[in-house]
């Protein structure tokens, strides 16, 4: 099918998903799970095929993204039972109102009607993607990269054979079949079909999806993530946060890409960092290098880059001021966190950054759908509006009103 007929069938299952009870979306929603692990074999099987086909394409860690195995397989069908067991947004009353001569206004949550996602090589984000979007009461457009092809597409079969099931319209998920841009661009201007658009990937993705869609669209992602180490801060816990926030999936947004430190305590603090993360370049700035002895020197792109490997911007502060200025002006909104024993300190960086996740002696890699209480995540908006941070059930809802009246009129 060409991506217009994907489109269209998408949106005929609109009043059907948009309509249907919780207890019958959450039975489609189990028997997906069930089909995702029934069928993981074939899916098994069609990754493999992508991961030979990106062999020597795609660096190692893009590699990693892209691998699954039948722990990641299992994984993915427990994120879409979790899902299944989280509250119904869908027709939830936001707010009452009684006016006078009677009217009642309600402000009640509905589905947004048709998503479409543009992704790249993470197999997971299809189950993901689609979960929400039908526990939602959307109908979801899928376009992945073409590394991940295969396996989305294995995926996609064994979800539509669990709604086909549970007697759901197979077309609620619909997976573009076309992998070149072509089809990404049908998708920012499919005015009519597309309520909302998501892209889910690199830089570049979300830029042209944010300078060229005529639909509306979420900006999403991108993960220029500081850790700021502050003077009264606790350097064994600093070390082991800045470790897990660099090193646990360097490949993910919510990874850790630049280290501040407050130049009191990079005596110590920095060797000891050095030491942990062996396999990790440090990049450092004149006043930062001169307590490492493998790093290199950073430069100022360095600090406006998001590596998404084993790469780390080190760069020294006088103060959580300094630091705090630093992250308004080189952060991409998404997470922060400061390592501190002192409150006061804790509570400026909390108030003079500006990103969707601040964090005080924590690791930025708890932004995640899952993480958050969210049973998985449709992406992590960097934006204020709609959404922000990660969206889960309810940012993938609108509202509308419904007035009731006992034949009131205006004067």
């Amino acid at each position: 099918m060409t991506t217009k007929e994907i489109m269209a069938c998408a949106k005929s299952c609109k009043d059907f998903i948009s309509s249907a009870d919780a207890d019958s979306k959450n039975a489609a929603l189990f028997a997906m799970a069930s089909y995702i692990e029934a069928q993981k074999d074939e899916i098994l099987g069609a990754n493999e095929k992508d991961m030979e086909n990106a062999r020597g394409k795609i660096s190692d860690v893009m590699l990693d993204r892209l691998k699954l195995d039948e722990k990641r397989i299992s994984g993915m069908a427990d994120g879409v039972r979790n899902v299944a067991l989280l509250p119904d947004p869908v027709g939830e009353v936001i707010s009452r109102t009684e006016r006078g001569g009677g009217l009642i206004i309600e402000k009640v949550r509905v589905p947004l009607g048709v998503i479409a996602i543009i992704y790249e090589s993470r197999p997971n984000v299809t189950s993901d993607a689609a979960a929400l979007s039908l526990k939602s009461g959307n109908a979801c457009v899928l376009r992945c990269g073409k590394e991940a092809h295969a396996s989305a597409l294995a995926i996609v079969s064994a979800m539509r054979a669990g709604l086909a099931s549970c007697g759901f319209p197979e077309n609620l998920i619909m997976l573009v079949e076309d992998v070149s841009r072509d089809s990404a661009a049908e998708l920012m201007h499919g005015k009519g079909y597309i309520d909302l658009l998501i892209p889910r990937g690199g830089a570049g993705l979300i830029k042209a999806c944010m300078e060229n869609a005529t639909v509306p669209c979420i900006e999403t992602g991108t993960g220029i993530c500081h850790i700021y180490v502050d003077e009264s801060a606790d350097v064994d816990m600093a070390v082991n946060i800045v470790k897990n926030a660099k090193t646990s999936r360097p490949s993910v947004c919510n990874a850790a890409e630049v280290c501040l430190v407050n130049r009191k305590i990079m005596p110590e603090f920095l060797p000891k960092l050095e030491k942990a993360i062996p396999n990790v370049e440090l990049r450092a700035d004149n006043d930062a290098i001169k307590y490492l002895s493998n790093a290199k020197p950073a430069s100022e792109a360095d600090f406006d880059t998001e590596f998404l490997d084993y790469i780390l911007a080190v760069k020294a502060v006088d103060n959580v001021k300094e630091a705090a200025e630093h992250v308004l002006l080189h952060s991409t909104g998404h997470s922060e966190a400061i390592i501190t024993q002192d409150k006061e300190s804790a509570d400026y960086f909390t108030k003079h950054t500006d990103s969707a996740a601040v964090y005080v002696n924590a690791s930025t890699r708890f932004t995640d759908g899952g993480e958050f209480g969210l049973g998985c995540e449709m992406g992590i908006s960097t934006q204020k509006l709609h959404a922000r941070g990660p969206m889960g059930l309810k940012e993938l809802t609108t509202y509308k009103y419904i007035v009731y009246g006992n034949g009131n009129v205006r004067n």
